[in-house]
């Protein structure tokens, strides 16, 4: 593909199918693909919906947030520099999106996809920083602008606000994640806006400024929010054509651990999810756990040693959760109240702190499939110190909200950079010139040609330039 056609909508030619249900329906409906420029909308939101995955599956981020640690090639947790494109997130997941919308044929349709959007441009700022949105995905535009983080983030909030009103009766094909099901989709926007508002905290802290404003509104809205595991965001993969991405990282390698910082920080807690988090084989369906963690941030031959003496390290996640039908979490309960727990700390709301602490941790528990000591929320690492509006717990509920996280690394990349917990220690082999964990991406080589001005105005931005560590907005 011509990169000028990287941003710009393109018409896929789909056709020869009828509506999809599920993941494993998708196989046939790109048949003969040249036979009609009229798209079919429900395999388009399939595609889209089966590629979303991969989002909360990222390892670079994962790394930066050591969830995890490379056990052989170790560059990318040695801090090499991360000049990554993301031409193809607009080519590929959000051209499929804005298909839906330009065609029109259901106004469902094109609410779902809609806040599937914004679901996507939400990674890919989080980790660059300013990128193409407001003009991205638009006829004619070949150089579009990078909208600042500020402008991404207030506008994927209004986007999820209107997309929350579009919904009618109109019909919903191809849906794999939600089955149709307008009231989960009202929900999921709802809680990606107080998801998008708690990481603006630094920027606007005070309870009467945009984030908790945003927040509050969110929390308030009468179509509800993410509060019970059953209405978790999750992909569920059928097996097959359409793997989980969690099998996908054992495909005939292993290269990702466990991080030994995650492991020595579910040790020191006493937390029994580590039985879920870690398992001793990367053969998938095995039941053995692990809490070998391996250490983070090791040269090459170290990370081979230390591994080598080890066989029984711990691999992302106990063998039966990496099946090739295994779901890929997107937003669910507990990451909701957790999130509800810091609004209240801040004083964002009236909700009862620990009220919704507790219910946070306990979901996070029965997500996994365990029950939560009644001395958990007790220890020292864990309880609430202070009453909400001091600050004094931000700690412990950022703490809380990185595991409850696990295993998507983009989030706890993006708690530790706001919040600065849980504490990290750089890679103590570092090779980038500062030894500090990256706080963002760099821009790709081919932007300074494709889009030159475009990126160059971005770059102005950023205070020391395109590097990794320079901080995107919401983290300065």
């Amino acid at each position: 593909m011509k990169k000028k056609f990287i941003y710009a909508f393109v018409i896929l030619f789909l056709a020869g199918a009828t509506s999809c249900s599920k993941l494993e329906d998708f196989g046939d409906t790109n048949v003969n693909p040249g036979a009609t420029t009229d798209p079919i909308v429900g395999a388009l939101l399939t595609n889209a919906e089966a590629s979303i995955g991969s989002y909360a599956t990222l390892t670079t981020p994962g790394l930066y947030g050591q969830y995890f640690s490379e056990t052989q090639y170790t560059e990318v947790s040695l801090y090499s520099t991360p000049q990554l494109s993301f031409a193809g997130n607009y080519s590929g997941v959000l051209n499929d999106l804005q298909n839906i919308i330009v065609q029109g044929k259901s106004k469902n349709m094109s609410a779902v996809a809609k806040i599937l959007k914004q679901y996507v441009f939400w990674t890919i700022t989080d980790r660059w920083g300013d990128v193409p949105y407001s003009e991205a995905l638009t006829v004619g535009i070949t150089q579009p602008k990078y909208d600042k983080q500020e402008d991404i983030y207030k506008g994927m909030i209004s986007a999820l606000k209107t997309a929350v009103t579009e919904f009618d009766g109109s019909l919903i094909t191809g849906d794999v994640i939600n089955n149709g099901n307008v009231d989960a989709w009202k929900r999921t926007a709802n809680s990606m806006r107080m998801l998008m508002a708690i990481q603006l905290s630094k920027r606007f802290p005070a309870a009467s400024g945009y984030a908790a404003t945003e927040f509050k509104a969110a929390l308030a809205d009468a179509s509800g929010y993410i509060s019970t595991n059953a209405q978790n965001f999750v992909v569920n993969y059928p097996g097959g054509t359409f793997k989980s991405n969690w099998w996908r990282v054992y495909d005939g390698r292993k290269d990702f651990a466990e991080s030994k910082t995650m492991t020595d920080l579910m040790a020191s807690l006493g937390d029994g999810r580590q039985a879920a988090f870690g398992g001793s084989s990367e053969v998938p369906g095995t039941t053995t756990t692990s809490s070998t963690g391996v250490p983070y941030g090791l040269l090459r031959a170290n990370a081979e040693a230390f591994t080598g003496a080890n066989p029984g390290w711990a691999r992302i996640l106990r063998g039966d959760l990496r099946n090739e039908n295994s779901p890929v979490m997107l937003i669910s309960a507990a990451q909701i109240a957790l999130a509800r727990a810091e609004a209240a700390d801040y004083g964002w709301t009236t909700e009862v702190l620990a009220t919704v602490y507790a219910q946070g941790v306990t979901l996070s528990f029965e997500q996994w499939g365990f029950t939560m000591p009644s001395s958990y929320l007790t220890q020292s690492g864990v309880m609430l110190a202070a009453g909400p509006g001091s600050g004094a717990n931000l700690k412990n509920i950022s703490i809380q909200r990185y595991i409850a996280s696990y295993p998507d690394g983009l989030k706890a990349w993006n708690i530790w950079r706001k919040t600065g917990f849980p504490a990290l220690s750089p890679a103590p082999g570092a090779s980038n010139t500062s030894k500090q964990i990256p706080r963002r991406y760099t821009y790709a080589t081919g932007e300074y040609s494709s889009n030159s001005v475009n990126v160059k105005a971005a770059v102005a931005n950023l205070a020391g330039g395109d590097t990794q560590d320079s901080k995107v907005w919401w983290d300065q």
